[in-house]
């Protein structure tokens, strides 16, 4: 889109149809559009400065969606960009930190006695999608300072950066998850009609993600702090969610609360789904549910309302 800007009025003449490539304002105004001037013409977009919470206007993310495409694409050729091991970081991370959880946690603290099947493929099936939220909290939270000099330049909504940081991650969760069918085979576990909720789940563990990831990106552009807490956030994060554990050695007037978190209802949900451990989760994975939703939705709010001083302070 290539505006023109009009100084009587403040009015830009735009396509309908913005393109990734088009340089626009170095700035985050309220685009409001307004009736088409004539036959044949582009719409009128009134360009207003915004003020306090405003609206997401989720639908100009449609209008975008081959920018999330290239974008997405982008950070998967770069992230593994001159790796002598390529995808296989994908795989390997999940795997070693199995490796680790099984000898000092299973071997050692004896919790492979408190599973109901091979401790190892019990921790790498919560290691895949758990391995997806860390990667995935990651980048979008230093997606906006690691795209300034884009911010600063093009104008395009914002929540796009964050997005595509996110589900750039689905690459590297499908490489694992091709890991997690060769362990089924090998232990001999068959999966059962549950696995149809897995799409649920891995859609529950990205909301997560870019939940948090839009409160820290926002917060990352103004305090550059943030991006020493990440790393010690998602290990802590990884130690309150049952992965080298159970859920079970939680008192079960507990396990509600405990669902807060909501990692727990996705990585439970994933072992039941796949390795039918124990009953279904629903009440645990109903409450991390509705704390997912209450993070994503005060994320893009608090989002937007930080998204008119981006360009500014990036």
């Amino acid at each position: 889109m290539h505006p023109m800007a009009d100084n009587s009025d403040n009015i830009v003449r735009a396509r309908s149809r913005p393109t990734a490539e088009s340089p626009l304002p170095n700035t985050s105004p309220h685009l409001a559009p307004t009736a088409p001037s004539g036959a044949g013409e582009p719409p009128l977009i009134r360009i207003q400065p915004s003020r306090g919470w405003i609206a997401l206007r989720l639908r100009e993310l449609w209008f975008y969606r081959e920018l999330i495409y290239f974008l997405i694409w982008r950070d998967v050729k770069v992230r593994y960009k001159q790796t002598a091991l390529g995808a296989a970081w994908a795989i390997i991370q999940p795997f070693f930190t199995m490796v680790v959880f099984a000898l000092f946690f299973g071997a050692l603290g004896g919790f492979d006695k408190t599973v109901p099947i091979n401790y190892s493929i019990y921790t790498y099936a919560a290691l895949v999608p758990w391995t997806f939220f860390a990667n995935g909290l990651s980048q979008s939270s230093n997606s906006l300072v690691g795209n300034a000099n884009l911010i600063k330049k093009v104008y395009f909504p914002r929540l796009v950066v964050p997005i595509a940081s996110v589900l750039s991650g689905v690459v590297d969760f499908v490489l694992a998850f091709v890991v997690l069918l060769g362990m089924m085979v090998y232990y001999q576990v068959a999966p059962t009609f549950n696995v149809l909720w897995l799409p649920l789940l891995l859609l529950l563990a990205l909301v997560t993600a870019l939940g948090v990831g839009l409160w820290l990106s926002a917060l990352n552009v103004e305090f550059r702090d943030v991006r020493y807490v990440v790393p010690f956030l998602i290990q802590i994060w990884q130690f309150a969610s049952p992965i080298a554990y159970p859920s079970s050695i939680v008192p079960e007037r507990w396990r509600a609360i405990y669902g807060v978190n909501p990692m727990v209802g996705v990585v439970e949900g994933f072992r039941w789904a796949l390795l039918g451990t124990g009953a279904a989760p629903g009440l645990i994975v109903l409450v991390s549910t509705l704390a997912a939703l209450a993070i994503l939705v005060s994320g893009a709010f608090y989002f937007r309302r930080m998204e008119k001083n981006f360009a500014d302070v990036v």
